[in-house]
């Protein structure tokens, strides 16, 4: 990262580091009185660190150590911050912590900076770097997680099925499961229609929940039922996700990548076989987690760089 670096900023900033503009001019943005955006004071504080009058490279300098949180933010939420400039703002404000989790989720942020974070103790760097490994290894399964399937619809639906209807029988069912012992949900976990399985896989004991996966009349539909609730069980979802039947299936692993249980390697995977409008939701989505969403807005940046 030592060839010269090249920034777009607006005119209105670029007129500030101009070769010929006043001494006054260049210091008064030196000190952080900058119109524009967030990227517009990055860029210009950058130029002007490496300034060839001392008074201005170092007043920038001090600029830069001592920008506020609120400025800060405003920076590095900026998409036209350079990631060099990230690497530096990083390097200077590891301390504070909401800031170094901001540049980790940076879409354009470096590799080394994500280490020099992790290194650091950042947790947003922590969890983006800690699936990198998994990432290497479903590289090879899914060719390329950098490159994003063409198809905007799913391969194949799933037919819904009529939800299970609260009726007499359903609720003698429910009522007849609190009484009975675990060994007796166990065998009806695995062998009861889907009244029964609706009931078991919502019941605490995790052995009884889990051998209603294991029923062999378990259809696809309820499948993407359970791979939407968010309440559900880790283990349960984990069992999706290493089933190659079921994630054979377009919806299901959509419905995966969307819950917050799936463990992320997991989820990464899935992600990496979606459509382009369902990344670009998820890249926008604040109901998942940030290394899904920042990972989805680098996977829509490479597709468009294509």
């Amino acid at each position: 990262m030592a060839e010269p670096l090249l920034l777009e900023v607006s005119p209105s900033a670029a007129a500030l580091v101009a070769a010929d503009v006043p001494l006054e001019v260049k210091l008064q943005a030196a000190r952080g009185e900058v119109p524009g955006d967030g990227a517009d004071l990055a860029a210009v504080l950058y130029y002007l660190c490496h300034d060839p009058d001392t008074e201005v490279s170092t007043t920038a300098r001090i600029t830069l150590r001592e920008l506020g949180d609120d400025r800060l933010a405003g920076v590095v939420a900026a998409s036209g911050t350079h990631p060099r400039i990230l690497d530096i703002l990083a390097r200077l404000h590891v301390g504070k912590r909401d800031i170094a989790g901001l540049i980790a989720q940076h879409p354009e942020v470096y590799q080394e900076t994500l280490e020099f974070l992790a290194v650091h103790g950042v947790q947003g760097a922590v969890d983006i770097l800690a699936v990198t490994s998994e990432l290497d290894e479903i590289a090879e399964e899914a060719e390329d997680v950098d490159e994003l399937p063409d198809a905007e619809s799913p391969e194949e639906e799933i037919e819904p099925e009529e939800e299970v209807e609260e009726n007499e029988e359903f609720r003698s069912k429910y009522q007849l499961a609190q009484t009975m012992g675990v060994a007796e949900k166990v065998k009806v976990a695995l062998t009861g229609d889907k009244e029964w399985r609706s009931i078991m896989i919502k019941d605490s004991n995790k052995m009884v929940s889990g051998s209603v996966m294991k029923n062999p009349r378990i259809t696809d539909a309820e499948i993407l039922t359970i791979a939407k609730l968010t309440g559900m069980n880790d283990e349960i979802i984990r069992a999706i996700c290493v089933n190659k039947e079921w994630v054979k299936k377009y919806p299901i692993r959509k419905a995966l990548v969307e819950n917050n249980k799936t463990p992320l390697p997991f989820a990464l995977r899935f992600m990496a076989s979606l459509g382009e409008k369902d990344v670009a939701a998820l890249a926008k989505s604040k109901n998942v987690s940030t290394v899904i969403a920042t990972q989805a807005r680098r996977l829509l940046m490479n597709k468009k760089k294509d």
